[in-house]
């Protein structure tokens, strides 16, 4: 089985799962966004900063839909127009998620603070790697050095892709975990947020697979080049 085979059998495995997880994961959304909670994301987010004694994090409302998103560097939680204004269990859940960031940060959750110290890095990378793999993979007979540079840069976003696993995981554990102990949500909403969480999940794990396929596949393609 050639490189090429092979990577377009992961290819089109991990697009089909991708595709599924993703309407998995909007259905759901859309399902859970009808059932009613008396909080809206912001208060939610709130409430549940101020439960782990945080007061420094600002909660802001942005556009997009599923754009939500704690920065540690300005330290605010960035929530979408239907979540910061939405009253339901969906919106619960994703502010719920993203202020289990930003405690995470508080409690400086060690694979957190990894995955930050490597953003200057997969960003440097993220600029520079399609170039250097595109020249590398055509200049491979003659300069195989800079395809494995290419192959290193890109392995940066790849182990940045399974750091974000468990930062993620993590982050749902503790929102569904305060989200009932909080009485926000009672033992039938509790597994929608937790449901809901779980699927967005999977989105990251897809995307970790696929990117340690392409890794594997631009791997092969030295290997195969090298040889000869």
């Amino acid at each position: 089985m050639t490189a090429t085979t092979l990577y377009w059998i992961l290819f089109i495995g991990v697009a089909l799962a991708s595709w599924i997880v993703s309407f998995s994961l909007e259905r759901k959304f859309k399902r859970f966004s009808k059932v009613g909670l008396g909080m809206t994301g912001r208060e939610v987010a709130e409430m549940m900063l101020h439960d782990h004694g945080i007061y420094d994090v600002q909660i802001t409302c942005i556009e997009g839909q599923l754009t939500d998103h704690y920065n540690p560097d300005t330290k605010t939680v960035n929530l979408s127009e239907s979540v910061y204004n939405g009253a339901n269990v969906a919106a619960a859940a994703v502010a719920a998620h993203e202020c289990g960031h930003a405690v995470q940060h508080a409690a400086e959750y060690a694979p957190l603070k990894m995955r930050s110290a490597l953003v200057p890095v997969v960003s440097f990378s993220s600029k520079w790697m399609t170039w250097i793999l595109l020249i590398g993979m055509f200049t491979l007979h003659i300069f195989p050095q800079l395809l494995l540079i290419g192959i290193c840069l890109f392995a940066t976003t790849t182990l940045f892709s399974f750091i974000t696993l468990p930062v993620e995981v993590n982050a749902s554990q503790r929102a569904v975990s305060w989200l009932r102990e909080a009485g926000i949500t009672d033992n039938e909403t509790t597994e929608m947020a937790s449901d809901a969480l779980h699927s967005a999940a999977y989105t990251y794990v897809v995307a970790a697979l696929s990117s340690l396929a392409t890794l594997i596949y631009y791997i092969l393609i030295f290997l195969g080049g090298s040889r000869r």
